[in-house]
């Protein structure tokens, strides 16, 4: 099916191709001065590996924190981790412009995101401390609240921006797939090691921590150390990919409820089945996003966000 999708992506566009002309173009190679070739190397090929790691670094980072959390609501993007990194991204662009080249983004990205670790972590502690009890609810609420404050940032930079400036971050904070290219990839493939790494290293510690707080302490398990771990591990990995495709939501919350009835609810069985869903769902979601209008290209964060809403709706009636 992947293989299946790769084609699609490759073939479907705001200017369709023949499967002659992909063949021809696909067998030309990355160097033939054929315009087929060109699109093929040049964009549609770097632009399937970009949304389909895009889609699997968070769907693997909601995957993680819906364990460590033990709250099948917890996503990179209600935990303001997405927030915060569009807002550091969108401050080095519209205040620093293209200073670093194509990595000006991603390091705006990643100290956004570090922000909003770090004022979600101060919340935390901050309720501790008063002896306010920091229940899984409490944290979620504290991570909406992360995310307002930092969308609020996005838009007042947008604001301020000049208007050129502010077209082009409009449409970037959408999410979209556009600017894909070979030197892109190393970007948001920097991201995604870290989560599956993290997926692999911590998948036994976290199955226990699913099974109770009590359990997982008895086994000799830092719970806070563990949260630690994976919230900054999910954090950068989002960092990576909003800095090339904007802030995407739901893909991290509703691919691993979508793996787990096949799958089973431990993280052992169902984290990697977790990450190639959330590829192929955003390399589809990349797909339709090309097709719904003749010559236009849709972001991809609408029809992402338009899936989202009609399976948090079926969800809902379900249960």
């Amino acid at each position: 099916m992947v293989v299946g999708l790769s084609i699609l992506e490759t073939v479907l566009g705001s200017a369709s191709m023949s499967w002659g002309a992909l063949n021809a173009g696909f067998w030309a190679g990355p160097h033939s001065h054929d315009i087929a070739a060109r699109i093929i190397w040049s964009l549609r090929i770097p632009r399937f590996f970009l949304a389909f790691l895009t889609g699997a670094t968070l769907a693997g980072a909601g995957a993680l924190l819906q364990a460590a959390t033990r709250n099948p609501l917890a996503d990179p993007f209600l935990f303001g981790l997405s927030s915060g990194a569009a807002t550091g991204a969108v401050a080095v662009i519209v205040l620093c412009g293209d200073l670093l080249g194509i990595w000006t983004a991603a390091v705006g990205a990643s100290v956004g995101g570090l922000f909003a670790t770090g004022a979600l972590l101060l919340l935390i502690v901050f309720r501790r401390k008063k002896n306010l009890g920091v229940s899984t609810e409490r944290v979620l609420l504290s991570g909406l609240a992360v995310s307002f404050f930092f969308s609020t940032l996005t838009n007042l930079l947008i604001f301020w921006g000049d208007r050129n400036t502010a077209q082009s971050v409009l449409f970037w904070t959408m999410g979209s797939f556009s600017g894909a290219s070979w030197s892109a990839l190393p970007i948001v493939g920097l991201g995604f090691l870290p989560v599956v790494l993290c997926g692999h290293t911590y998948r036994r510690e976290l199955d226990a921590l699913m099974a109770g707080e009590e359990t997982a302490a008895s086994l000799g398990i830092n719970i806070q150390k563990l949260r630690l771990c994976v919230l900054a591990l999910c954090a950068f990995g989002c960092a990576m990919t909003v800095a090339l495709c904007g802030p995407i939501g739901f893909v991290g919350l509703i691919v691993p409820h979508l793996v787990r009835p096949v799958w089973g609810s431990s993280l052992k069985r169902n984290f990697m089945p977790a990450i190639v869903a959330g590829g192929m769902l955003t390399v589809m979601a990349d797909i339709l996003s090309r097709c719904v209008l003749p010559s236009q290209e849709l972001p991809v964060g609408i029809v992402i966000s338009a899936i989202g809403a009609a399976f948090l709706l079926v969800l809902l009636l379900r249960r």
